[in-house]
């Protein structure tokens, strides 16, 4: 790049990626119990609360006191978090009244009330409303099509077996960066056609995308940030050169060619690129690691899992509910309008917790137990509703149907030998490190 254009983009990236999150992270530590708030004290965006595994308090309160609760910071101004499962799903599927074109993070003030339709800086068609979001979802859609999960199902499961094979037994190693990290960035790889000698690239570029910079953290500041994701916009570049010239079926290459893609200018392109990866990794890795965390939090449904494999269909669909691995999404009011007996303003901001509304009994009895015979696990909302249901939900279904498959083929007992390290974000809902052993069969 020129020193005009990282200039240029280093200003979009610092438009597109300072959240209100970072206030939070700065004010909020030692946030009080659920119990010892006044309701309108409960703020569920803060980030401490899911590093430290204390949100399930927050949002029980509000389900019951306050469904369409009312927050405001300086830094993003006046948004509501929707917590029960019917009101979330009222939302999502109403793209008019509630749009994606301002972002589908908690944002900053001066950008949600501001006249412009879109967000600046980084955009992604999951941060659009149609016909925009429908003709650029539809350039790459054909990737989880059911004929192309039968082509590549081998291949996961044969790199699964491979890994699962290779652990060590008797040993603790870390769950999170040996198996979910290495099998969901094989995948990426596999779908981007991207080098696999520098896979890591791809989680590296997406566990920094929602970090909060700080000392310790993913990223030491902001400027850091910045930088590598700079790197990725220049190796990204390369990649649209070659397959201009030479596209395969791949998501590079259908982004490079589709006729509502391909003249997308590199910076923009980049958003689509990061969407597809967090999409594809953040998701899967962490209900990966869910799912283990989970069955050994829940030793009885462990043992009806050995005890009938075939139960793995309904572990699926109800591990990806029980962890919710994207917390919520946002929306942006197009108009005043009312919800839950609440009056909403154009402009304010609107959090469709999906991690709430997959806790709500009124939908799911005893929500908080992971039950791997739950009868109604599909009617989760981990993957959204309406327009922008995960495109990528079957591959990450087929992932976790696959690596459960092969490790009741090998091994007695997956054991965690601590309690997570959880990740400092209100959105991504997952984990850092998960200590394992594993018993052999």
């Amino acid at each position: 790049m020129t020193d005009t254009t990282e200039t240029t983009a280093t200003d979009f990236f610092d438009a597109s990626i300072r959240t209100p999150e970072m206030e939070m992270s700065e004010i909020g530590a030692g946030v009080p119990a659920a119990a010892d708030l006044d309701i309108a004290e409960i703020n569920p965006a803060n980030p401490h609360l899911f590093r430290e595994d204390r949100w399930q308090d927050h949002f029980a309160r509000l389900r019951v006191e306050d469904p369409v609760h009312f927050n405001e910071i300086e830094t993003a101004g006046r948004y509501w978090s929707i917590t029960k499962y019917a009101d979330v799903r009222a939302v999502d599927g109403d793209w008019e009244t509630y749009s994606s074109a301002k972002g589908i993070t908690l944002g900053l003030k001066e950008i949600a009330n501001s006249e412009e339709m879109e967000q600046p800086g980084i955009q992604t068609f999951i941060a659009m409303d149609p016909p925009e979001h429908t003709a650029q979802r539809k350039t790459v859609r054909s990737i989880s099509a059911p004929s192309n999960l039968r082509n590549i199902e081998p291949m996961i499961r044969e790199r699964t077996t491979e890994l699962l094979d290779s652990l060590p037994e008797g040993e603790t190693f870390d769950w999170v960066d040996t198996v979910s990290i290495e099998l969901t960035t094989l995948m990426l790889a596999t779908l981007f056609d991207f080098p696999m000698e520098d896979r890591r690239k791809l989680t590296r570029w997406s566990d920094i995308l929602f970090a909060i910079p700080g000392p310790g953290g993913v990223v030491e500041t902001q400027q850091q940030k910045i930088d590598e994701l700079l790197e990725c916009v220049d190796y990204f570049e390369g990649l649209f050169e070659e397959r201009r010239e030479n596209p395969g079926f791949d998501l590079v290459s259908m982004l490079a060619n589709g006729e509502a893609t391909k003249d997308i200018p590199p910076l923009q392109q980049l958003g689509n690129l990061l969407l597809l990866i967090v999409g594809g990794n953040d998701t899967t890795r962490n209900t990966m690691t869910g799912s283990v965390y989970g069955l050994n939090k829940f030793p009885d449904q462990y043992d009806k899992l050995i005890a009938n494999p075939d139960l793995i269909q309904n572990l699926v669909p109800e591990v990806i509910r029980w962890q919710t691995p994207l917390a919520y999404m946002r929306r942006t009011a197009t108009r005043d309008t009312e919800l839950g007996g609440k009056q909403i303003k154009k402009y304010d901001q609107l959090l469709m917790w999906y991690l709430s509304a997959n806790q709500d009994e009124d939908v799911f009895e005893n929500a908080s137990v992971l039950d791997i015979e739950r009868d109604n696990a599909d009617r989760q909302l981990s993957f959204g509703y309406g327009i922008h249901f995960c495109m990528g939900s079957r591959i990450a279904e087929l992932q976790l149907r696959i690596v459960w498959e092969e490790i009741l083929k090998r091994f007695t007992r997956i054991e965690i030998q601590d309690e997570p390290e959880r990740v400092f974000s209100s959105f991504v809902h997952g984990y850092a490190n998960l200590p394992v052993t594993v018993t052999r069969r």
